[in-house]
């Protein structure tokens, strides 16, 4: 099987443990369709626009993040891993991965070895990939992580730490 006929693989939160559900909406992203040049890495590599609103009671912070679960790894492409946002912001304007963050977030390293977004950049000719952009609820004013962490750490910090799940998913194809 070539990487032109993979299957493609379930949304990877519906693996996951169930939590409440919020609402993810983006001036740049719209949910299902392909990514404006700006959210790719080759043309923009500017992060989205996102406002988020609904969270679960006690919500004490956010984690924001991008993965790809399409690229052809087995365990998929962390694009964007911003951790301890604080509970009282519920938007990030387009481009704010690459200024100052709020309170005492921080960026942990993508999969590129990056402290910040890196936009799409699927393999040419490869299959339609899928870019999912979460805000999760934490219940914690902090994930419990510093910015060396992997997004695998990240991510099994937030397994035990999650309130809810705000998803909001683009496309995009070389």
């Amino acid at each position: 099987m070539s990487t032109l006929d993979r299957p493609v693989t379930p949304n990877p939160y519906d693996l996951l443990p169930a939590t409440a559900s919020f609402t993810v909406t983006s001036d740049d992203v719209t949910d299902g369709a392909p990514l404006k040049d700006d959210q790719v890495a080759a043309k923009g590599n500017t992060s989205p626009q996102l406002s988020w609103s609904g969270a679960p009671e006690g919500t004490k912070s956010f984690v924001v993040t991008c993965f790809d679960p399409d690229a052809p790894t087995p365990s998929g492409f962390w694009h964007w891993v911003l951790v301890d946002l604080p509970a009282d912001v519920t938007s990030l304007d387009t481009g704010a991965a690459a200024g100052d963050l709020p309170g005492s977030a921080f960026h942990a390293r993508n999969d590129g070895g990056e402290h910040g977004f890196m936009g799409a950049a699927p393999p040419e000719g490869d299959q339609v990939h899928r870019y999912f952009f979460v805000v999760h609820a934490v219940g914690e004013e902090t994930l419990g992580v510093d910015a060396s962490a992997s997004p695998a750490v990240v991510s099994f910090n937030l397994a035990f730490k999650t309130l809810g799940r705000a998803i909001l998913h683009g496309t995009y194809q070389h």
